[in-house]
């Protein structure tokens, strides 16, 4: 069984992931919209991509969430420095991924 639901525009969206229709379902009129924010999503992308092997990509998933954090946003965010922290986390682990010759242990 394939769940189904309607999105915000009216179109039928199949979850070809859940055969059960559990996840779909359990989304009630209470629960957000989206669990994580956009920029853990690709920080998620980043590591999946560094995982695979594939740098180009995950440096492209790096530019894209650094002018995420750069930008001035309109509210302040409380997690900021954490995001931040992140992103330098991430680009030491790419350094370290395209330079594995040199070991700093």
């Amino acid at each position: 069984m394939r769940a189904t639901r309607q999105s915000w525009n009216g179109s039928t969206i199949v979850n070809e992931n859940d055969d059960t229709g559990l996840d779909t379902l359990r989304q009630g009129a209470n629960s957000p919209r989206y669990s994580r924010r956009l920029s853990d999503k690709i920080l998620i992308a980043f590591h999946h991509a560094c995982d695979q092997g594939d740098y180009e990509i995950g440096e492209q998933l790096l530019h894209i969430l650094e002018s995420m954090l750069t930008r001035r946003s309109v509210a302040p965010d409380a997690n900021r420095r954490k995001s931040i922290e992140s992103l330098v986390a991430a680009h030491e682990r790419l350094w370290h991924l395209r330079h594995p010759e040199k070991d700093f242990s």
